[in-house]
């Protein structure tokens, strides 16, 4: 390999980077520059670099046809070399998964994870402005997901705002360091060098006047010794192209010619199909490109060696014949059976308005691609409409399937505005807006305004549709409230019906009638329009079905279908995996897929599925005794907030607890919680608990129910009866609450006994799932009943300093203090002596780091930013 001239700083930068992630810091670097700047012979040089050191390379190059074919741009870097970063096993679990690009994404991060175990890695994309939609998409979530990891990111692109390494930079900025490095072009010293090189002989005068007309573009200069440039920029590499294919045939000039019109890589059986020649009569002339320096021989395809070489060559191509090609190419893509989206790109480039053949041809192309490559659909679709004149029969269908597309493609705000503005009788539509186009594209918009509780009654309220449009629009307008049930026979009626059945049975805790509508509902449902999303009352069905102890059938329905929703249900379906493994006492993986949720509901703009994805964090936080991340998650959330201010000491928060929403995660727990914290919460709490059982007899129910009424009236007997029940289900961490609450109560009567073992089997469940703050609640109560162990579990232990560091009392104190009482005050208010108060303040400024109750007032409202009691 040639010396790299001119561009020692910028390699110097690339392996800084490289060093920095052999050293656990991941790292994004772009380098950007014009064509021919000399992009591709640094990333080159970095590759050469790194393979010295031991560093495991992925390399991939994107091209001008990989925007219809997913991960076309990245797949090659995943597979390259004799260890790739993904298995070929697992490189076709991937390709099932085209049609889900966010749990590809997902997936992708977690194998180059495993891959990456003890092992660093460059991963490089070089011309990444062509990537593909789905590499860019996924490139900006696992970037994002691999910020700990061994790994540097090395992508090439022209410069291009807005575009796709724009994108990818601000989505990962805050996660780990981005570096851009512009290239320049060379000096001229450094050119001459190059050409000394390429030489491999000294530069003779006359060549050194010419090659300062190159401007310090190393491409342009090689072009110029190789004799395929002169003069000046533009023309002169069109010039040298001509000159060097001079002396070729006239069939090898035919071929390029068509070749070019194909685009930068094409398969030689096409241009021989084009030109109408044999492909054996072309070998001769296939040579003479390769010899002439213009093509390189892939054996499936053929490349040109640069795009400005395939632009040199297209230059010699009349406008005329490039349309004229590029139609005959869509028209063999179509008959060779590649189907509408591989000819889209030709077709778009030749099509004129009105053409009512290319316009069906697109529409079908849109569909196509949709599975795979949403954002491609997207804008296959866009320009169908622009296609179609506004006064054209076909501008109302192609309009709807520009509202069906954008829906498809998770862009519910455009597709939205899009159809406002489509039946407003705007300049986008001069035809008749009649009553079926209104109800029709209102249908499209109906089923996800459902799932984000978006619905508008109004907008459902159109006359004149034909009858089965008519009856779904009313189905839709029950399930928003305003109207009763009727009967119908529309099998998309009927199914949006029963949803509204089922959506009215969970709101009122009936359960087992909700699950039987849901289930209904989605066997009565077709493909038409306005059918409910099939994926998304699958999961409120799977919710309905844990409410009712099928909690394990739940789980594992969900992770086979996890994958089988439309995009932007995908928050929705990992929220309720993370609530279903809360549930069910698996902590780190409540976690993992609450984060999950999390970025995907940031991604999507889901506020819902965020909030209950936080709820679940802060709770997973405070069974594991993390406060601050409890807090932090937890936010302004009113159940969080009493559950942190109880933590924090102040019992009557329990009653805040009393009136959390009924979908609230782990709501029976939480009314549990409520009865054994506050006295004067326990009646309520069992009387919310009784009717919820009431609704939904379930053994969870049942047996909460049984253990807050045993425990307000201490009978033993019950909370025996009531640890029976919860043994039936699935559900550890309300059956250790139970068996906790049994043994102390066998404790406190004198059955040491039977209180210690059951004592003991609360302690083993709490610390088996890692539910450490109710595990040292228990290690303490047998530490106090002199159990002795040879081990005890590994409860986290409390800091020496900082807010955390202070017992319960210390904290109550201090938050009294902070509210302006006096140790007076807050002795009456805690019902302990003022010395007492005194010493608990004293050891809360000392753990804090304050001298004086201004200091601590100051640290509390930095901490809570409201009062925490409130």
């Amino acid at each position: 390999m040639d010396p790299l001239r001119g561009r020692s700083t910028e390699l110097g930068r690339l392996l800084d980077a490289l060093r920095t992630a052999q050293t656990g810091k991941a790292s994004l670097t772009v380098v950007t520059g014009e064509p021919g700047i000399g992009k591709s012979a640094l990333l080159r040089a970095a590759v050469e670099q790194a393979e010295r050191q031991g560093v495991l390379v992925a390399t991939a190059a994107a091209h001008q046809t990989d925007d219809i074919s997913p991960l076309a741009s990245l797949a090659p870097a995943l597979r390259v070399g004799p260890e790739p970063l993904i298995s070929t096993e697992h490189f076709l679990e991937l390709a099932a998964l085209n049609g889900q690009p966010l749990w590809l994404a997902e997936r992708l991060a977690d194998l180059i994870n495993r891959r990456l175990d003890g092992v660093t890695a460059l991963v490089v994309l070089d011309d990444a402005q062509w990537a593909d939609p789905l590499t860019s998409f996924v490139l900006r979530v696992v970037i994002a997901r691999l910020s700990e990891c061994n790994v540097m990111w090395l992508l090439a692109t022209r410069p291009t705002p807005g575009g796709m390494t724009d994108q990818l930079v601000d989505a990962v900025r805050d996660q780990l360091p981005v570096h851009v490095i512009q290239l320049a072009p060379l000096s001229t010293e450094a050119v001459l060098q190059l050409a000394a090189d390429r030489l491999n002989a000294p530069v003779d005068p006359s060549l050194s006047v010419r090659l300062s007309g190159v401007q310090g573009v190393p491409f342009l200069a090689e072009q110029l010794i190789a004799g395929l440039y002169d003069d000046a920029l533009p023309d002169g590499l069109v010039e040298g192209v001509r000159r060097r294919t001079a002396s070729t045939s006239e069939l090898c000039r035919d071929l390029l010619r068509t070749a070019a019109v194909f685009g930068s890589e094409f398969r030689l059986e096409d241009v021989a199909d084009l030109m109408k020649e044999p492909i054996a009569k072309l070998a001769g002339a296939l040579d003479e490109a390769i010899r002439a320096g213009l093509l390189t021989d892939g054996g499936a395809t053929l490349v040109f060696r640069h795009e400005l070489l395939r632009a040199a060559v297209l230059a010699d191509v009349p406008p005329s014949a490039q349309r004229a090609l590029h139609r005959a190419i869509a028209n063999l893509l179509l008959a060779t059976g590649r189907g509408a989206a591989a000819a889209a790109p030709h077709l778009l480039a030749t099509a004129a308005p009105g053409d009512v053949e290319a316009i069906q041809t697109l529409r079908a192309a849109a569909q196509e691609l949709l599975a795979t490559m949403s954002i491609t659909a997207i804008k296959v679709i866009q320009q169908t409409f622009e296609l179609t004149p506004v006064d054209h029969p076909l501008r109302s269908e192609v309009g709807e399937d520009v509202v069906a597309v954008l829906l498809a493609g998770g862009r519910y705000d455009d597709a939205k505005a899009f159809a406002d503005d489509l039946l407003s009788g705007s300049v986008l539509l001069r035809g008749p807006v009649t009553p079926d186009l209104k109800a029709s594209v209102r249908l499209r918009l109906a089923p996800q305004q459902w799932a984000t509780a978006q619905l508008d009654p109004a907008e459902l309220a159109i006359e004149g549709a034909a009858t089965h449009l008519t009856e779904r629009l009313a189905a839709y307008r029950v399930l928003a409230g305003v109207e009763h049930p009727f009967q119908t026979e529309d099998p998309v009626a009927r199914a949006v019906q029963l949803l509204a059945a089922g959506v009215n049975a969970q709101a009122d805790g009936r359960y087992g009638v909700a699950r039987d509508h849901y289930a209904q509902a989605r066997v009565t449902q077709t493909a038409e329009v306005g059918s409910p999303p099939f994926f998304r009352i699958e999961l409120v069905e799977l919710f309905c079905r844990a409410q009712l102890d099928d909690l394990d059938g739940a789980l594992k329905r969900l992770d086979e279908v996890l994958t089988d929703g439309e995009p932007w249900l995908a928050p929705r379906a990992s929220v309720l995996r993370a609530r279903l493994h809360l549930a069910a006492g698996h902590l780190l993986d409540a976690t993992d897929a609450a984060m999950t949720a999390l970025r995907w509901a940031i991604q999507f703009r889901d506020s819902a599925a965020e909030a209950v994805a936080r709820q679940v964090l802060a709770l997973a936080a405070l069974y594991r005794g993390q406060l601050s991340d409890a807090r932090e998650q937890g936010g302004s959330d009113d159940g969080i907030r009493a559950l942190l201010a109880i933590a924090d000491g102040d019992t009557s928060a329990a009653a805040r607890l009393l009136v959390v929403p009924l979908d609230f995660p782990e709501r029976t727990e939480l009314l549990v919680h409520a009865a054994v914290t506050d006295p004067a919460s326990a009646e309520p709490a069992h009387e919310l608990l009784a009717e919820q059982a009431e609704a939904t007899p379930a053994a969870g129910f049942r047996g909460a129910a049984q253990l807050v009424a045993a425990y307000n009236q201490g009978d033993r007997d019950g909370l025996t009866k009531a640890v029976e029940v919860l043994r039936e289900i699935n559900r550890p961490l309300l059956l250790a609450r139970a068996e906790e609450l049994y043994g102390k109560a066998e404790l406190e009567h004198g059955e040491r006994s039977t209180g210690v073992a059951t004592l003991e089997r609360a302690l083993d469940s709490y610390t088996a799932q890692g539910a450490t703050s109710p595990a040292a609640r228990v290690q303490a109560v047998l530490q106090a009943a002199g159990v002795r162990r040879r081990r005890w579990a590994a409860v986290q232990h409390r800091p020496d300093t900082g807010w955390e560091a202070l017992t319960p009392m210390e904290r109550r104190v201090a938050l009294l203090v902070a509210e302006g009482h006096t140790n007076r005050s807050a002795a009456d208010e805690l019902v302990l002596s003022a010395s007492t108060v005194g010493t608990h303040l004293r050891s809360a400024f000392g753990k804090l780091g304050v001298n004086s109750r201004v200091q601590l007032t100051r640290l509390v409202l930095e901490r809570f930013a409201s009062p925490p009691n409130a």
